[in-house]
This record gives structure tokens, C-alpha cells and sequence, in this order.
């Protein structure tokens, strides 16, 4: 393929006759910058409300603010609110930046906060509803133009994480409007760094900046993003000199890159780990038997010991450096390093077959037992490879394994439904208790704990310290508490980790990007470099 060596180009725009070039007898050209992205997955809908799914999140954070942000690393930082406290157990206030004005230069004030935040409740026919970020809220008051107080029912001290979710909308621009109308642009008016300019559904979005930003200001004048979701195209686009940057770099074309001079790969530690889910509720497990394939008197997944041998088991390095090809970490915890309330007491779990099978006879399973695991196949880095490396680790400890990889539209379904014995499952949050709460607390349909604990994992220390810790308002005790609660969880092995994985993007020369924990692609943070 051809590739294109120069710099971010820079076309020129109509000279000015500037007043002291005039009087230099000199005329200066503007400049203008543009930047093009090859996006892995579609971008459904450009209402920031609509659907809560990580393409369009990452889209709108180019039109639209939130009150909170989260840095490349997954920290708090002030957004449209410079600053947040809690005044009471149930009561949070939000002080709104001085000066900040939409696109069409309509002032920003706590009436557009709190439209925003009754405005995902009012959406219809949400295939995936931003509702669960302001359930928690019972009542919002504009104080003033500048002040926002939020009142939960019971002490709730995870709102400002939630609020990285709730985008802030222009009341004046969409009190009226419907999904439609910011697909078409008519609505979608925002504080961010980019204005809207075109929309080809499934095939592009066009954005130019927003001079009226009250950030720091992008660095591009126009950014094209097309829909590449197939790795191959994407990365043929890239090496073409069609797009200046690709997210999500196939695995198998990364050490042809490496050695291109004309590429640069920027890679972050992601939120997303990935863990196995173990059976810990029933007596007898649907895909544990003995090794002439009878039933068991009993779930061997329920003794700690044989979940303790199972972790020792697998290799995690050499599951990353082969079947991962590098992309990824060996995990100890259920969250990624740096993600609020990781647990850096937790070590990887070393590998020791010979540990294992001691652990296996102690438990009384001295010749093993027979086991079948199941995982995706097209939803996680080499996912159906880390399923067939982890089946021979257990083989290799006197656990006969099999293997059923299914796509992901079948898998979920069926593991939700706690169809299988031992299944992997992918997670990111930007936080320990979230993930806990969501993965390893008793299920309870009524308060939605444990809604991802396929298992039926149960621990009432794990439930009381992951709900005090959601109940904590000051952040040290909050964090102190995760810790934890992920610590009684993990050395319980409530899951067994994994790996944490690498998200990849590459960029033509003249372009750096440091990549994000969150995995999001944003226009405003790629640079261009000499």
C-alpha cells in the first residue's frame, strides 16, 4: 500500500489583508488543520441520551460536556462544575463554571443541568437507558445560575462518578426536540470542543471546532470520523494515508507496524478486565462431571481449594505474551491498576501446577475432574485463543477441559441465564465497589445488585463493606472501604482474574495520542508532533 509521509496537513484558506501586515507590506496566511479518524464500531444515534453504549459515549464528549470528567487515567476532574462537596449524607452541590456559553452562545446556566439530568428518564425506546446515573437522584434545585443542589434518598457517595455519564444539553436547544433532531443537527448544541457539521449514519460524522469552547483549545480546525469496523479496511485506510489515526489495531498486524517508520502505536492499560465466573450456587453444576462424564455429588467449583487451584493453574503470563500477544497485563484485581479502589495488596496469583494438584487432592479430587468452559469468540482481544490457553492449563492439573466459544449475542444471553459452569466475562468501570456491587454482591433484583454475578457468588462481608462504601461520602473512606471489600472478594475468589487489556491505536507520522484508560478516541487530546 502506498503510504504518505508528510506532516498533518495544513491547506491554506484565503488570505487576510491584516492591518499590520499592511503596514509590512506582507500578506499572512491563515492555516488550516484537519484530522481524520477511522472509528471501530458505528456510532448509532448523536443523542448524547439515547443509547448507552461506549461508540457514542465517546462520540459526544466532542459536542457536549459533562459536570465531571474523567482524565486519561480514569481520575475525577472538574468539568462544567469547577467544583462539587457534599453538604449532608444526601446532598450534593455543583458549582457551575462563570462564562461558559453553548455553540450558538447561549449562556450555560443550572436550568440546561437540571434539564439534562430529568431528560433520560423521558427518553422512549432506549435500547440501552442512561437512567441508572440519575436514579439515585430524587430531587434537583437550580440555586442559582451557578449552583446545582442534587438530594438522594439515602447517603450515595459514587453521584459524581456517575455523572461522567450525563452530558449537559442546551434546554433552550432540545426542550422540545427528539432524537431525530440531533441527528440532523437541529439540536445539537453543546459546550464542547467541536460543533456538529454533517451526518451519514454508518458512515461518518464531520465536526469543526467550537470557537466558543471554554477549554483548552483543539488543535484542529475540521475532524472527519468514518466508520471502519472491520480491522483490516481500517487499518488499509491508515497505511493509504485515507485516515491519519485507527483505534482498535488488529493484533496480528501490530509487529509489521512496529518495524513501519511511518507509524506510530499508542497503547493504554484499559478499565476492562477480564476474569472467569465460577458456579458457586448450586449443588450439582451443569458442565462438571467426573471423567466418564457422570454427574457429581458435588459442585467442586464451590470449594475455595479448587478455585485456588484453578487460579494457580493458569499461566497469566504466557497467556499474555502468546495467546495475547502482548495486549494485555496479568490481573490480580476485578479493576485495573489506577481504577479507584484497586487493591495493589493483591498479588497475580503465581503460577504453580504442582500447588494446584495438592490443592485438588486436599479438596478431594486427587485424579481431577472433567469440565467444560465456555466464552465469546468476537467480543474480547484473541477471546477464543484465551479460552483454548486456559483449557490446557487445566488440563495439564488433572482438569479435563473442553471448549464452547459462541458470539457474543448468543453467549450473554445464556450466561445471564446461568447456563454454564465456568464462563469469562469482560468488565470495565472506574471504580472497585461499581464493579463489585454489579460482579460479586448477592443477587438481588430489587436493589440490582449483582445483576453481572453469573455465578450467584454470595458474601455478606463483600455485601456490607461494598455497601458501605457506596454509602461514604468523603472519597479516602470511600476508596479505604473498596479496598477492601475487594480484598475479602478476591482472596474468596469470588472470580478468578485474568488480564487487563491494551487498548492499541496507531497514527501516521506527524500524530501522537497517549491513548486513554477508558479506551475512548478524542479528537481534542491527538496532537500533531514534527
Amino acid at each position: 500500500m502506498p503510504q504518505h509521509t508528510s506532516s498533518p496537513r495544513r491547506s491554506p484558506r484565503l488570505p487576510r489583508l491584516l492591518l499590520g501586515a499592511l503596514l509590512a507590506g506582507a500578506l499572512l496566511p491563515a492555516w488550516a488543520a484537519d484530522l481524520r479518524i477511522g472509528l471501530s464500531s458505528d456510532v448509532t444515534s448523536l443523542d448524547p441520551h439515547f443509547v448507552n453504549i461506549a461508540p457514542n459515549i465517546a462520540f459526544s464528549d466532542h459536542i457536549f460536556d459533562t459536570l465531571v470528567k474523567s482524565d486519561a487515567k480514569g481520575k475525577l476532574v472538574p468539568g462544567l462544575a469547577e467544583s462539587w462537596r457534599a453538604l449532608s449524607p444526601t446532598t450534593w452541590e455543583f458549582k457551575l463554571r462563570q462564562g461558559v456559553v453553548f455553540s450558538d452562545g447561549t449562556p450555560l446556566t443550572a436550568e440546561d443541568v437540571v434539564f439534562s439530568l430529568d431528560r433520560p428518564a423521558t427518553i422512549q425506546n432506549s435500547p440501552g437507558p442512561f437512567t441508572s446515573y440519575t436514579n439515585q437522584i430524587v430531587k434537583k434545585e437550580a440555586i442559582d445560575a451557578h449552583t446545582v443542589h442534587l438530594h438522594t434518598a439515602s447517603a450515595y457517595g459514587p453521584l459524581p462518578l456517575d455523572l461522567i455519564s450525563i452530558y449537559v444539553v442546551s434546554k433552550k436547544a432540545a426542550e422540545n426536540a427528539t432524537t431525530e433532531d440531533f441527528n440532523t443537527g437541529k439540536a445539537l448544541i453543546g459546550t464542547g470542543p467541536f460543533k456538529f457539521a454533517a451526518f451519514r449514519k454508518g458512515e461518518s460524522i464531520e465536526v469543526t471546532r467550537n470557537e466558543r469552547h471554554w477549554g483548552k483549545r483543539p488543535e484542529w480546525d475540521k475532524v472527519s470520523f468514518r466508520i471502519l469496523a472491520s480491522g483490516a479496511p481500517r487499518l488499509s485506510a491508515l497505511l493509504a494515508g485515507d485516515v491519519d489515526v485507527i483505534e482498535n489495531v488488529p493484533a496480528a498486524d501490530l509487529a509489521r507496524l512496529k518495524t513501519n517508520s511511518q507509524v506510530t502505536l499508542a497503547q493504554h492499560t484499559t478499565w476492562r478486565t477480564l476474569f472467569w465466573q465460577l458456579d458457586q450456587f448450586r449443588d450439582q453444576s451443569p458442565f462438571v462431571t467426573d471423567h466418564a462424564g457422570k454427574p457429581l455429588d458435588k459442585n467442586p467449583l464451590k470449594d475455595l481449594r479448587v478455585r485456588q487451584a484453578i487460579s494457580k493453574a493458569i499461566n497469566r503470563q504466557a497467556l499474555v505474551d502468546r495467546s495475547l500477544e502482548g495486549l494485555a497485563v496479568p490481573a490480580s484485581n476485578i479493576n485495573a491498576p489506577g481504577i479507584f479502589g484497586y487493591n495493589d495488596a493483591i498479588k497475580v496469583d503465581a503460577y504453580d501446577p504442582e500447588g494446584a494438584r495438592k490443592l485438588l487432592a486436599e479438596a478431594g479430587y486427587p485424579d481431577g475432574f472433567s469440565l467444560t468452559i465456555h466464552g465469546t469468540n468476537n467480543r474480547y482481544i484473541n477471546d477464543e485463543q484465551v479460552v483454548q490457553t486456559v483449557a490446557q492449563f487445566l488440563n495439564r492439573v488433572g482438569i479435563r477441559t473442553k471448549v464452547d466459544t459462541q458470539p457474543v449475542a448468543t453467549y450473554f444471553g445464556k450466561a445471564r441465564a446461568h447456563e454454564y459452569s465456568f464462563a469469562l466475562l469482560g468488565w470495565g468501570s472506574l471504580a472497585a465497589d461499581f464493579t463489585l456491587r454489579s460482579i460479586a454482591g448477592t443477587p438481588n433484583p430489587d436493589t440490582g445488585w449483582g445483576t453481572w454475578n453469573w455465578g450467584k457468588y454470595s458474601n455478606p462481608k463483600v455485601d456490607e463493606l461494598v455497601a458501605g462504601a457506596l454509602a461514604a461520602v468523603e472519597p479516602a473512606e470511600r476508596e479505604r472501604l473498596a479496598r477492601e471489600a475487594a480484598g475479602v472478594a478476591l482472596t474468596d475468589l469470588a472470580v478468578i482474574p485474568s488480564h487487563h487489556q491494551l487498548a492499541t491505536w496507531a497514527l501516521r507520522k506527524g500524530f501522537a495520542y497517549d491513548g486513554r484508560i477508558d479506551e475512548f478516541t478524542f479528537a481534542h487530546e491527538i496532537r500533531s508532533v514534527r
